[in-house]
């Protein structure tokens, strides 16, 4: 944390977004070192722990949102800690001299991606702050993805609340980990949704020796034998961008601004690299032109008064029929994901059945002198596990379904804009 800390208060930045931030006190922290660099703050309470997530910045912050996922992991698995998190995603506006930059961070508690060998690293053991902006649900097993449709209902939540609180900004900014790979599903529907642009694609200038962010061999958490078998590791960190017309974005440069070690010693600064992104911008209504530039733990803005060249921004929604595939896709998703509930369902009334079934062979029954204690605490153990199960099978599973039924028809809405669409235009 006082790597990070002390890069911070040198002043190289406007706008800061930190992720892990679960202490309050190290939020405190860091605001007192960095007050006279960025004198605005905010942090972002939610759920039980805390969403981790604040923002630092050197221009007045004028609005703040927290939107909390709907559908957010499962309070039983502790492990992963995923619901306690209260994870979501939060909204900064600020103003630079009259252009609205609405800035999107949010966290879901980061978990490694589970490896069936070598060594499992949690990042949270590291004393340091995660430089990143944006998480969705961490990914624990990609061939048996139990978190499929709480990533894919996320990705689809989170570019609806950006499309719809972004209309009166000028510049949307969005970045982090989304722990997603380019073209998988949550991916595509961020871009298309959303309408964002990904920075990597569209800088002029690369400068990284690796494109993956996470489980690269220039990290030191990265698990040994992973790197052997792909050395890049993978892309699932960016930053992404759109602006309204009127407004006209250059994507220059993508780089990791920060080393590869911490210095003086000999691990990196997270198990995920930061990013930093330059944009030049100008607003073509009425000649006024600024820059600004991106990094993954923070958001450097600068106004300068010389002009600066600039790119449009292309429309993310050209390719309509790739937009409706992935909402289809989605969809589908959703369905595989309301017919495994109904089979879960049916499981714990089964637990539940089997359970009660034992505690009522137990009635009037006495334990022997020599295991009374043994078999009062197994008789504990068996209620507790029937309130568990009967709380899984009534409370949480109607949670779950609800809240991906709200994400499904979300969904089938967008969908049939879209075909309306495409009939008008025939």
């Amino acid at each position: 944390m006082n790597a990070i800390a002390e890069e911070l208060a040198l002043g190289k930045y406007d706008i800061v977004c930190l992720q892990e931030v679960w202490s309050e006190n190290d939020y405190i922290d860091i605001k007192k070192l960095t007050l006279r660099v960025l004198p605005y703050s905010h942090y972002f309470y939610s759920g039980v722990f805390g969403s981790g997530v604040c923002i630092f910045s050197r221009y007045t912050i004028e609005n703040v949102f927290f939107h909390q996922w709907p559908l957010n992991g499962y309070v039983h698995k502790l492990h992963h800690g995923d619901w306690f998190g209260g994870k979501g995603i939060g909204l900064c506006r600020v103003k630079c001299k009259g252009i609205n930059i609405n800035i999107y961070s949010a966290h879901i508690i980061f978990i490694k991606i589970f490896i069936p060998t070598g060594k499992y690293t949690c990042a949270q053991d590291s004393p340091f702050l995660k430089p990143r902006i944006f998480q969705l649900h961490a990914e624990y097993n990609r061939r048996n993805d139990e978190y499929m449709a709480h990533r894919v209902l996320q990705a689809f939540d989170m570019s609806q609340f950006i499309s719809i609180t972004s209309t009166n900004a000028d510049i949307v900014i969005l970045g982090g980990d989304l722990n997603t790979e380019p073209g998988d599903l949550a991916y595509r529907i961020i871009c298309h949704n959303a309408q964002v642009q990904d920075s990597f694609l569209q800088a002029q200038q690369v400068s990284v020796d690796y494109v993956g962010t996470n489980e690269s061999s220039r990290n030191s958490y990265s698990d040994k034998k992973l790197c052997m078998k792909k050395p890049a590791g993978n892309r699932i960190d960016y930053i992404m961008y759109k602006c309204r017309r009127g407004i006209e974005v250059q994507c220059l440069k993508y780089q990791f601004p920060l080393p590869e070690r911490v210095p003086k010693q000999n691990f990196s600064f997270s198990d995920h690299e930061a990013l930093q992104v330059s944009f030049r911008v100008i607003r073509t209504s009425n000649g006024k032109y600024f820059a600004f530039t991106l990094k993954c733990s923070s958001c450097k803005v600068h106004i300068p008064d010389s002009v600066f060249l600039f790119q449009a921004s292309e429309d993310a929604l050209e390719n309509k029929e790739e937009y409706m595939k992935a909402l289809k896709e989605s969809r589908a998703v959703c369905d595989a994901a309301l017919g495994r509930l109904h089979q879960d369902k049916r499981s714990y009334w089964i637990y539940s059945a089997a359970f009660f079934l034992t505690l009522l062979c137990t009635i009037g029954l006495e334990a022997p002198l020599s295991c009374f204690k043994t078999y009062n605490i197994i008789r504990v153990v068996v209620t507790i596990l029937l309130c568990f199960t009967i709380f899984m099978a009534t409370i949480w599973n109607r949670m779950e379904v609800n809240a991906i039924l709200t994400g499904k028809l979300g969904i089938e809405v967008v969908h049939s804009n879209l075909e309306d669409c495409n009939s008008d235009e025939r």
